[in-house]
């Protein structure tokens, strides 16, 4: 079962999970950043913990990312890590994922860009599950779609 506290109802993804250092189910991998790097909230980053408890790699994780990056038109010298994919959750807003994301759709009112991004970071999220093979990650995430509706995993 999944925990409703750490669900929210973004514009774009209905019961998206919170970040992974938060308690987010796997599908937060979609919000984590590029591993290797050291991060401000280091300290209780989950993302290395999560890779290994569903089998990835962190190199496997980036490819991951990375080619959807491309295949989105997601790269960008604006934000950290040169991709959007690599960006967070914060609704609130991120500087530098903001201008990132309002020069790759310049012609969007802000709040189809903000559909559009959690949109797209629901389609990753989908693609990581995807490659997860580990047996017990697998089971975790049949639980996953049957909560939350996904149609394919």
């Amino acid at each position: 079962m999944l925990d409703k506290d750490k669900l929210r109802n973004v514009i774009g993804w209905k019961n998206a999970p919170v970040p992974i250092c938060m308690g987010g189910d796997y599908r937060a991998l979609t919000f984590c950043c590029k591993p290797g790097y050291s991060l401000t909230f280091g300290f209780k980053c989950l993302r290395e913990h999560t890779l290994k408890e569903v089998g990835l790699t962190p190199e496997e994780f980036m490819k991951i990312k990375e080619q959807f990056s491309k295949e989105n038109n997601w790269d960008s010298e604006i934000v950290c890590f040169g991709s959007i994919s690599y960006c967070c959750m914060r609704a609130g807003g991120c500087e530098r994922r903001d201008l990132a994301l309002s020069l790759k759709y310049p012609d969007m009112t802000w709040k189809k860009v903000m559909e559009t991004y959690f949109k797209k970071k629901k389609a990753l999220a989908e693609i990581i599950l995807k490659h997860i093979t580990n047996p017990s990650a697998r089971k975790v995430i049949y639980k996953i779609k049957e909560e939350c509706q996904i149609i394919e995993l």
